[in-house]
């Protein structure tokens, strides 16, 4: 199951998808990653879930990873005494903790800590910013406010604050419970949603303990304010351009996808773009132009990997939105444009012993016309360093741990195989040859570079490069 791509497919699984026939197929179209939404899955139903996932695993013999999202905190309204009411422009509505019904001049908001944290000035966005209420008074329990864009506003409408930091956790105890079911689970990414501060991700990591990679949706303009502190914490970010696009004027969205890949980029995080990608595909067997070129961007960009929703949870056409994708991804990748922009994007390694020998890695394997590089990493920090240099040479990750092979699935250019750790250099030099043999990366007589870390199994140690000829 070579995939003859670099950027991965990341999946949405949901009620047209979770049978283990369609995830196999959803596989063989492309799919890299699937996505168990929290918001959708309860529970109960997470292990069962991965265990169909692995079923699909073993039956192709291809390590499959697998991303629990965490729901985050849901702030809404409360109800109104007509079950909704119409909000006029310029009129004056009020938010407090009054438990009584609301009208057409006030209504609960039961976040008394949100009450304590508005000001004059900022900004409220009701029902996915379909109504704008701008802040002109606060005080104790309550906001008076002056509606911008007026509409219909009923019970329990979703409420977000683009200009206020939110005195709350990302974790809310549903998120908790979420959190130690998925990781119980064996997934191997975790989505944190509602990220505001680095600390958020520190709160996710006492739970993970290091059992999954923690991945950080950036959906927050509180988080693009904090954006190289949150990739710093992070093992990888989510680009959530629904909820950015919320939250931030939407002509400021795609400036962001091009910052916030590029910054993860430059740190050597997996990033991925979600989001509305192949949106028509719900229900049409064939995406729109802009959604066609929307996923081209993110390719060119160089994007980790790219994300379908919907398209492939509760769609019409699930196996043809991966197979859309897959095959966009591919020409993008075959156009000669592409090597010159993702070369042009090429940051300056970062001034570590790892950083120098990967790029050295691909500077020696792209001078040498070099068939693969192949790179033995305990932790997966090697082939991650080397999957930041993006290289025109395949890259082979070959891991003792299947748990790390699994959330390599994830990162750019990595086909991840799992094997016994190595005994010596000889042993390296000859199973890497034989490997790369096996996969179709290289024939006999040809070469390829090979990046470890010595002594074997020292994780974060790569200290050494080898050229080696593959032989009968």
């Amino acid at each position: 199951m070579r995939r003859m791509r670099r950027v991965k497919i990341l999946a949405t699984l949901g009620p047209a998808s979770q049978d283990e026939r369609t995830i196999a197929r959803l596989f063989e179209a492309g799919a890299d990653v699937f996505r168990i939404n929290m918001s959708h899955t309860p529970r109960e139903s997470v292990r069962e879930r991965v265990a169909t996932i692995r079923r699909v695993e073993q039956r192709f013999g291809r390590p499959v990873g697998i991303l629990a999202d965490l729901q985050g905190p849901k702030i809404r309204v409360g109800e109104f005494a007509e079950g909704s009411a119409r909000l006029a422009e310029g009129a004056a509505f009020t938010l407090d903790s009054d438990e009584t019904p609301g009208t057409a001049t006030r209504v609960r908001l039961p976040h008394p800590e949100i009450l304590a944290a508005l000001r004059p000035g900022h900004a409220l966005l009701v029902d996915d910013g379909r109504i704008r209420l701008v802040v002109e008074e606060a005080g104790d329990g309550f906001a008076r406010t002056r509606v911008v864009v007026g509409g219909t506003i009923s019970n329990r409408k979703g409420a977000s604050f683009p200009d206020t930091t939110i005195p709350v956790s990302a974790l809310t105890a549903k998120d908790r419970a979420d959190l130690e079911a998925v990781v119980d689970a064996g997934v191997d990414w975790v989505a944190l949603s509602f990220v505001q501060r680095p600390e958020d991700i520190a709160e996710v990591r006492k739970v993970t303990r290091g059992r999954a990679f923690v991945m950080a949706k950036i959906e927050k303009p509180q988080a693009v304010s904090r954006l190289d502190e949150i990739i710093e914490a992070a093992d990888g970010l989510m680009v959530a351009r629904g909820d950015l696009g919320v939250e931030m004027p939407l002509e400021r969205v795609p400036g962001l996808q091009k910052r916030i890949t590029r910054a993860a980029r430059r740190l050597g995080k997996p990033v991925v773009v979600a989001t509305q990608m192949l949106e028509s595909m719900i229900t049409a067997p064939v995406p729109t132009r802009a959604e066609v070129s929307d996923v081209a961007t993110a390719v060119f960009e160089g994007a980790d990997a790219v994300m379908l929703s919907a398209e492939s949870a509760s769609g019409q056409h699930p196996v043809e939105a991966v197979a859309t994708m897959n095959r966009i991804a591919e020409e993008v990748e075959a156009d000669p444009v592409y090597r010159t922009i993702i070369t042009a994007q090429r940051a300056e390694p970062e001034p570590t012993g790892a950083d120098a020998i990967a790029a050295a890695a691909r500077s020696v394997a792209e001078t040498l016309d070099l068939k693969a590089i192949i790179a033995w990493s305990f932790s997966g920090s090697t082939a991650l360093r080397i999957a930041r240099e993006r290289p025109q040479t395949p890259v082979l990750a070959m891991t003792p741990s299947v748990g790390v092979a699994r959330r390599l699935c994830l990162v750019w250019g990595i086909h991840a195989i799992t094997t016994e750790d190595l005994r010596d250099v000889d042993d390296m030099a000859e199973r890497s040859c034989s490997f790369a043999r096996e996969a179709e990366y290289a024939g006999t007589g040809q070469r390829i570079i090979i990046v470890a870390g010595v002594p074997f199994g020292t994780p974060g140690a790569t200290n050494m490069l080898r050229l080696a000829y593959v032989r009968d």
